[in-house]
C-alpha cells in the first residue's frame, strides 16, 4: 500500500461493507482509541459517516510497530474527538485483514464517510503522523463532516452524533459548522483568533470555515469556464482555485494564483498573497507542496 498523496486522498475508494459481519459495540482502549474485530467493524465503519475513523492493522508480535501504536493513540486522544482510532490486532483478526488487502503491518488507513483511504505502512516518525492526521481532519471538514468522536474508554461506542462531546474552547464554532452556518463559524473562529492570533489549529479552522463558506454558492462548470475565459480575473481565479482544493488538487490551485500574483502589479497583490496563505493552512503547514509554494511566493514577493 503506497503512503497517502493528497491527489488519491481526495477521491478515496469505496469499501465494500457486505461482506462483513453485523454490528456489536466494539471492546474499548480509553480515550478516543478502541479495538475492533471482524464482528463489529461495520459499525466502526458506520461512525466514519459522522467523523473519521483511522484504522490501525497491528501485530503485538511486532516491536517495530509499537511506537507507531503509542504516536498514533497520543495524537488522536490529544485531538479531543476529532477522530477515532479503531486497532485492529491481524493475528486475532486474519479474515478482516485479508477483506481490506492489509499484507504488513503496521498499515494505517483512514475511513471518512463510508470510504477508505491509504495513509501509510511501515514505520512514521510522530510528526510525519500528525501531519497526515492533519490532512484526514481537513478533508472531513472540506466535504462538511463536523461530528466528533465520543470518547470509548469504560463504554460501548454510541453511533448516536449528539453524544459526541465537544472541545469548550470550540464548540461555538463546531456547533456553527454542524448547523451549515459557515458564515457564524468564521465568525467563531475570528474571536479565538483574537484570544490566540498564532494558534495553527484556530487558523486552519478559520481557513477552512471560510472554504466552505465560499463554495456554497459554486457552480462548478461556471467556475472553469469564467477562470479559462478571464485569465487576469483575480475573483475568477480564487474561485477555480478554492474548487481545486476542495477536489485535492493543491499543487494546480498554488500554481494557479501564484502564477496570478507574478503577473499582476505589486500594490495588487496582497490579496493574493492572503489567499494563498488561507489555502496553505488548509493544505497542512508542512506538506511538501504547501512548502515548495511558500518558497516560490517568497521569491516572486521579494
Amino acid at each position: 500500500m503506497d503512503p497517502m498523496t493528497d491527489a488519491n486522498f481526495s477521491r478515496p475508494g469505496a469499501v465494500d461493507l457486505s461482506a462483513l459481519a453485523n454490528a456489536s459495540a466494539p471492546t474499548a482502549s480509553g480515550g478516543f482509541v478502541t479495538s475492533v474485530s471482524e464482528a463489529d467493524f461495520e459499525s466502526v465503519a458506520n461512525l466514519s459517516l459522522q467523523h473519521p475513523v483511522i484504522l490501525e492493522f497491528h501485530s503485538p508480535r511486532d516491536p517495530a510497530g509499537q511506537n507507531v501504536s503509542a504516536a498514533l493513540a497520543d495524537l488522536v486522544n490529544a485531538a479531543g474527538g476529532r477522530y477515532l482510532l479503531a486497532r485492529v490486532d491481524v493475528d486475532a483478526e486474519p479474515r478482516l485483514a485479508q477483506a481490506l488487502g492489509v499484507q504488513a503491518v503496521p498499515t494505517v488507513v483512514a475511513l471518512i464517510g463510508g470510504q477508505m483511504a491509504p495513509l501509510f505502512q511501515g514505520t512514521r516518525s510522530e510528526e510525519e503522523i500528525g501531519a497526515l492526521l492533519d490532512q484526514v481532519a481537513q478533508l472531513a471538514i472540506a466535504n462538511g463532516m463536523t461530528g466528533r468522536a465520543q470518547p470509548v474508554s469504560g463504554a460501548a461506542l454510541s453511533d448516536d452524533p449528539a453524544a459526541a462531546p465537544v472541545n469548550p474552547r470550540f464548540e461555538k464554532a463546531d456547533a456553527a459548522l454542524e448547523a451549515g452556518d459557515f458564515a457564524k463559524a468564521v465568525e467563531e473562529f475570528d474571536v479565538l483568533l483574537k484570544e490566540t492570533p498564532s494558534d495553527p489549529e484556530v487558523i486552519a479552522g478559520r481557513a477552512q470555515a471560510a472554504l466552505l463558506q465560499r463554495s456554497m454558492s459554486f457552480d462548478p462548470e461556471a467556475i472553469v469556464a469564467a477562470a479559462a475565459e478571464r485569465p487576469d480575473d483575480v475573483q475568477a481565479q480564487f474561485d477555480a482555485a478554492d474548487l481545486e482544493v476542495i477536489n485535492g488538487r493543491y499543487e494546480e490551485a498554488f500554481d494557479r494564483l501564484l502564477g496570478l500574483v507574478a503577473e499582476v502589479a505589486p500594490e495588487d497583490r496582497d490579496p493574493i498573497r492572503l489567499r494563498l496563505l488561507e489555502l496553505f493552512e488548509i493544505a497542512g503547514r508542512t506538506e511538501p507542496v504547501v512548502l515548495k509554494a511558500r518558497r516560490r511566493l517568497a521569491s516572486v514577493l521579494f
